[in-house]
């Protein structure tokens, strides 16, 4: 008697991805998935998209789903969670929305310590607009607005993940990747700890994921997930940036 061992996640829609060919936004909306079903959150679940290669996310979840405008998804995500406070209530963002047109919706959210969880994929790239620089794009990178590379008149690219971790009301920062199978595991953890915390009604949560963009990049699958390990880990490093639940209380030695 046969007995299946894997398959698809119940919060996950039987439908064909349209990212392109090795792109890694599916196996972060696989995790989130696998993460919802193992905490029992999915029938209270409400996702908020992002505008680019994630503004399809909603495909993808057999949860309630809010599209948003351009950057604001975590204004519009602080809504949902304070209008419905037992609600699971995260965003799916990539760098370009986040980082870019939505920096000050996320800090502020962090700050306020919205009770929500903001998945940031990192690629490094304007993905579906057709490969521009981003504000985490890395120096010397070519793209469709730096066909020379990003110099120095463009600024250094920064770390969003950093900048969060430095907010009172952020409870829980991490940066992952998702190149190999190894740290694929390692970022469903940190997505799930994010869910955890968030329904505890600890603070902000966020989990940046660096990823891969093949197309854009003009490498193979193969070749972009070294180009993550290889170029875009030494400048955006790893780790659990900020957790309040492991915090030294003050006046208390470690």
């Amino acid at each position: 008697m046969s007995k299946q061992i894997a398959g698809k996640p119940e919060s996950m829609s039987p439908v064909v991805t349209h990212y392109c060919p090795g792109c890694s936004h599916g196996v972060v909306h696989r995790l989130v998935a696998e993460v919802l079903d193992e905490l029992g959150l999915r029938e209270q679940t409400v996702g908020v998209a992002s505008v680019g290669c994630s503004v399809l996310a909603y495909n993808y979840f057999e949860t309630d789903f809010v599209q948003a405008p351009h950057g604001r998804a975590p204004a519009v995500a602080t809504g949902v969670k304070r209008a419905n406070p037992n609600a699971c209530v995260f965003t799916y963002q990539g760098d370009g929305d986040m980082a870019a047109i939505g920096t000050s919706e996320v800090i502020h959210a962090a700050v306020r310590g919205e009770k929500i969880t903001c998945i940031m994929y990192n690629n490094s790239i304007y993905g579906m607009t057709g490969g521009q620089m981003s504000p985490t794009t890395l120096m010397g990178a070519v793209t469709a607005t730096t066909p020379y590379g990003r110099g120095p008149e463009a600024g250094m690219p920064y770390r969003m993940a950093e900048i969060l971790a430095t907010t009172p009301g952020a409870a829980y920062v991490a940066r992952t990747h998702v190149a190999d199978v190894g740290n694929i595991v390692k970022t469903k953890r940190a997505i799930k700890k994010a869910f955890e915390l968030q329904m505890k009604g600890v603070g902000f949560t966020m989990v940046e994921v660096l990823g891969n963009c093949p197309t854009n990049w003009g490498l193979t699958p193969s070749e972009s997930n070294k180009y993550v390990t290889g170029e875009m880990l030494p400048y955006f490093p790893l780790g659990e940036l900020k957790d309040v639940t492991k915090e030294v209380p003050a006046g208390v030695h470690a």
